[in-house]
């Protein structure tokens, strides 16, 4: 059986440049991005149940990003993402712009839109992690792809 130091870093190695950006996408600050990373970590370690593959880890640990990051948005209201900060994510120039698009976007859409396009999970599995319709992230996807174009065309 692994130790917690071994388990740790197998998990973090695997999973935590994704949840980091993912985090950090949703706090819109390192440090707050930081301690909900840690928290998501903590109760890997301590809390959660045995996987029965390696996706099942993964959904997982982002079901308890997004409430960790629900949570800490309960507490306090954040301010924004510094655009230098922004530059940790890391994307091709490019993107930079999309990058600053999403961001922009109220939470419920910008947490969609990340799920699946930035980590790549179909809608099905997003509603699962949101533990909301299918209908409903489908809306929320239309609504966000809807704003990302409106605003990327003034912006252009």
């Amino acid at each position: 059986m692994p130790t917690a130091e071994e388990t740790f870093s197998r998990v973090y190695e695997a999973y935590g440049p994704a949840l980091y950006r993912f985090c950090l996408l949703q706090m819109k600050h390192p440090a707050d991005a930081e301690d909900v990373l840690q928290e998501v970590f903590i109760k890997r370690l301590y809390q959660s149940p045995e996987f029965d593959s390696p996706e099942h880890e993964r959904r997982w640990l982002f079901r308890v990003a997004v409430n960790q990051c629900r949570d800490e948005w309960k507490r306090h209201r954040r301010r924004d993402l510094p655009l230098d900060t922004a530059e940790l994510v890391v994307l091709p120039p490019e993107e930079r712009e999309v990058l600053e698009t999403v961001m922009a976007l109220p939470e419920k859409l910008r947490t969609v839109i990340h799920l699946h396009y930035y980590e790549g999970y179909a809608v099905r599995e997003i509603a699962q992690l949101l533990g909301v319709t299918v209908s409903t992230v489908k809306m929320r996807m239309k609504r966000g792809r809807d704003a990302l174009r409106e605003r990327l065309e003034d912006a252009g």
